[in-house]
């Protein structure tokens, strides 16, 4: 059966945006195995003691029901340059266990640190994050991303990002651009230069 993820962060006494993942969660249950009943996670979770003082990553498999909870210490990579790679097949819209297809794109980034993958000439997604990217004091992600981030929906409610279609030949229109997912915060993370796209 196929198996999915969601990564949890757990920061400052407790875990964040638990509603968000719950609702993605079940939402993959119901589309891809048809399951009605709602999951809830914030009685599953537990940090260890260990762990309390750090920022954790809360990885949480599962497929019609909960199959496994992991915990560990986050370290963030610290990514300066992306390379452009085109795909127009790539499928990510459920957030698989199975990343055999994002990791064939990462193999393509030569000496850059990571991916910005290409999809339908509009750029979406790198292979582990959604991206959003500055212009006249705004951010702005893609309309269309492989994965649509509980980051993501976070701060498209809040207003603090929107959307656009952007394309490659797009990037010069903007003045940098910043990474998030789950564990990555727009706040704290750093700005990749556009012309560190290559």
């Amino acid at each position: 059966m196929l198996q999915l993820i969601e990564t949890i962060c757990f920061e400052n006494a407790q875990f964040q945006r638990i509603k968000l993942h719950e609702e993605r969660m079940n939402s993959s249950r119901r589309h891809l195995f048809g399951s009605r009943n709602q999951l809830l996670l914030t009685p599953l979770l537990k940090i260890p003691a260990s762990l309390y003082e750090h920022k954790v990553r809360c990885r949480v498999t599962y497929s019609t029901s909960i199959e496994d909870i992991e915990y560990e210490q986050y370290f963030s990579k610290n990514i300066r340059s992306l390379k452009l790679v085109w795909d127009d097949s790539i499928e990510y819209s459920y957030k698989f266990k199975d990343r055999e297809a994002l990791n064939k794109l990462l193999y393509l980034r030569g000496n850059a640190d990571e991916v910005l993958i290409v999809k339908n000439g509009m750029l979406s997604d790198t292979s582990f994050t959604n991206i959003v990217f500055l212009k006249n004091c705004r951010w702005f992600t893609p309309e269309f991303p492989l994965l649509a981030g509980t980051k993501r929906a976070d701060y498209l409610d809040k207003k603090l990002i929107l959307t656009a279609t952007i394309r490659p030949e797009d990037l010069n229109q903007y003045e940098g651009a910043k990474l998030i997912n789950s564990m990555r915060s727009f706040e704290e993370e750093n700005v990749i230069p556009i012309s560190q796209i290559i």
